[in-house]
C-alpha cells in the first residue's frame, strides 16, 4: 500500500507528506524487524519514539510517521498533528477497514468488564451469532484463544485482530474498553453498535490524576457519537451525567434504583446467585447464575441490556447466563478437593476487594481469609485504602507482593500496612507470594473461604522489571500436593 494512500486515511491529522513509497507492514516498536515497514514515532510520557527512528530504519522501516520531521533520516516521512489518532486511522486502512464488517459492542467501567463480556459472548452465541472477544484475559475467535497484553489492544494489534475475526466469519465482537484506550485514541474511527457503562471506583489515578478525569474519559466513549445505543448502570452515581449528554437511545439496568432491566428476589449462596429478571416491569424470568456475588448480578444485567439491544430473545438470554460456569480469575472457585474453599479473583482495587470479601461473607461457614498486595508503579493512594478494606472485612489477611514491577516490594507492603494496622485486625506480611500462598493454605480450616486476590488470570509475576512465570492455579495444585505428601 502506498504511503500517500495511508496519508489520506489520516486526513484529519495530516500536516505534510515528504516523499512516497510502498508500505508492506506497520509497527510502533523500533526493535521489530520489518519488511518495507512504516514506523510510527509515538511520543509517550517517558519515551519519545522519534529517538529510535534510526533503529527502526536499520530494522527495515522505509517510512516514518512523525510529529516533527527528522531531517537527518533520509526516508519518506508523514507529519501528523496527533500521532496516536493518526495511527488508529492508518492501521484501520492498512488492514482494509475490517471493523466495518463487524458489529462492535463495547463495555467500559472500573470493574466487571471481563465477566460482562464473557456473559454477553455466551448469550450472543446461544442466539446464533459468531462471536469474537477482546479483553483483559486475551482475545478469542469463537473458542480459539489468542494472547494479548492489553485490555484494549493498541490500534495495530486491534485492527490486525479485527481482520482475523472478519476473515474467520465473526459477526459480533464483545470488547472491553479501558479508560487508557479511550485517552490514547485507540478507538479512533470505530463505530459501536452498542456501548455499556458499568461503574466507577478508584483506580488508575497514577495516570488520570483525579476521579473526575477518570470518569470523563470513560464518559467520552459513550457520548462521542461513535456509539449507536447505550446501556447504563442506574445504581451508579455517575450514570446520570452520562445520560443527560447522550443523544442516542439508551436503557438502564440496576438493583436498587428504578431501571428498565432489574433484578429482584436475589438469593446468594456458595453455588451462585438466583434472582428474578424483570424487563420494563412487564416480563419476569427466573435466572440461576452458577457464579457468585452481587457484582455478578450487575454483570448479568449489563450483558442482558446489551443482548436486548442486539435483538436477542429474553429466554435465550436467561438460558445462556445460566450456562456460564466461570470466567478466568474472576471469583473463580478452584477445584482443590479441600474442606475449605479457595477463590481466585482479579480484585486489585479497593472496591473490587470489598466486593469479593462481602460476597465471601454471605456464605462462608468459617472464616474469610484474604491474601493480596498492590501493583508497583501504579496508583499509590489505593494501597492503604485496600489495607483498611481487608482489615474491616477479612478475619485474617496475608499481605504479599502482587506485581511490584520496578518498585521495592517492601515499600508497597508498608503502604498497605498503614491502612490495615489501625483496624487492629490480625494480619502478617510475607513478601514472597508463593510462600504466602503456602502459609494461607496451611491456615485454612474446614468451612473457611480463602481468597487469593489481585493476580486473577495472570500467569506471571513482574519483579524488578522482569516477568517470571507465576500461575496461581498451578501453584495451589503443587502446594496442596506437597501438603498431601507430607502427611
Amino acid at each position: 500500500m502506498k504511503l500517500s494512500l495511508l496519508a489520506k486515511a489520516a486526513a484529519p491529522y495530516l500536516v505534510a507528506l515528504r516523499g512516497d513509497c510502498e508500505v508492506a507492514s506497520i509497527s510502533q516498536d523500533s526493535r521489530h524487524t520489518t519488511d518495507h515497514g512504516l514506523f510510527f514515532c509515538i511520543s509517550g510520557a517517558s519515551v519519545d519514539a522519534h529517538d529510535f527512528a534510526a533503529q527502526a530504519v536499520e530494522n527495515g522501516a522505509v517510512a516514518l510517521v512523525v510529529t516533527r520531521f527528522l531531517d537527518d533520516i533520509d526516508v519518506p516521512q508523514l507529519k501528523v498533528s496527533h500521532d496516536r489518532a493518526a495511527m488508529a486511522l492508518m492501521a484501520e486502512a492498512f488492514y482494509g477497514h475490517p471493523a466495518r464488517q463487524l458489529k462492535l459492542v463495547g463495555i467500559t467501567g472500573t470493574k466487571g468488564k471481563t465477566t460482562t463480556s464473557y456473559f454477553l459472548k455466551a448469550i450472543l452465541e446461544a442466539a446464533g451469532f459468531s462471536c469474537g472477544l477482546i479483553g483483559t484475559t486475551g482475545n478469542m475467535i469463537g473458542n480459539r484463544w489468542m494472547k494479548s497484553t492489553l485490555t484494549t489492544p493498541d490500534p495495530i494489534e486491534l485492527n490486525r485482530t479485527f481482520r482475523q475475526m472478519a476473515d474467520a466469519g465473526v459477526q459480533v465482537v464483545c470488547m472491553e474498553i479501558s479508560a487508557h484506550a479511550i485517552a490514547m485514541r485507540r478507538l479512533e474511527g470505530l463505530t459501536f453498535e452498542a456501548g455499556c457503562y458499568l461503574n466507577l471506583s478508584q483506580d488508575h489515578l497514577d495516570y488520570f490524576g483525579t476521579m473526575d478525569n477518570y470518569f470523563n474519559t470513560k464518559k467520552e466513549f459513550l457520548v462521542s457519537g461513535n456509539v449507536k445505543n447505550a446501556a447504563l448502570n442506574a445504581d451508579d452515581d455517575y450514570s446520570g451525567s452520562i445520560a443527560q449528554d447522550l443523544s442516542v437511545p439508551h436503557s438502564t439496568f440496576g438493583i436498587c434504583t428504578n431501571a428498565d432491566i432489574f433484578a429482584r428476589d436475589i438469593e446468594i449462596s456458595e453455588q451462585g446467585v438466583h434472582f428474578m429478571l424483570s424487563l420494563w416491569n412487564e416480563h419476569v424470568y427466573p435466572v440461576r447464575l452458577q457464579m457468585m456475588g452481587m457484582f455478578n448480578v450487575y454483570n448479568a444485567l449489563a450483558a442482558t441490556a446489551l443482548a436486548l439491544i442486539m435483538g436477542v430473545e429474553p429466554q435465550t438470554i436467561c438460558r445462556a447466563l445460566e450456562g456460564v460456569r466461570s470466567v478466568p480469575g474472576r471469583a473463580e472457585v478452584l477445584d482443590t478437593h479441600t474442606p475449605y474453599m479457595v477463590i481466585l479473583d482479579y480484585s486489585h482495587s479497593p472496591d473490587a476487594l470489598e466486593n469479593i470479601l462481602r460476597t465471601a461473607r454471605e456464605f462462608a461457614r468459617g472464616r474469610v481469609l484474604v491474601l493480596f498486595g498492590c501493583g508497583g508503579d501504579r496508583d499509590h493512594a489505593k494501597r492503604s485504602v485496600m489495607g483498611a478494606v481487608a482489615g474491616r472485612l477479612a478475619d485474617y489477611s496475608i499481605l504479599t507482593s502482587d506485581n511490584p514491577r520496578t518498585e521495592d516490594p517492601m515499600e508497597i507492603l508498608q503502604a498497605i500496612e498503614e491502612g490495615i494496622a489501625p483496624t487492629k485486625a490480625p494480619y502478617e506480611v510475607i513478601e514472597n507470594r508463593r510462600q504466602a500462598i503456602q502459609r494461607a493454605l496451611s491456615l485454612a480450616q474446614v468451612g473457611d473461604v480463602l481468597i487469593l486476590a489481585g493476580k486473577g488470570h495472570e500467569t506471571y509475576q513482574e519483579v524488578h522489571g522482569v516477568k517470571k512465570p507465576f500461575d496461581e492455579k498451578q501453584i495451589v495444585r503443587e502446594l496442596l500436593s506437597e501438603q498431601g505428601s507430607a502427611k
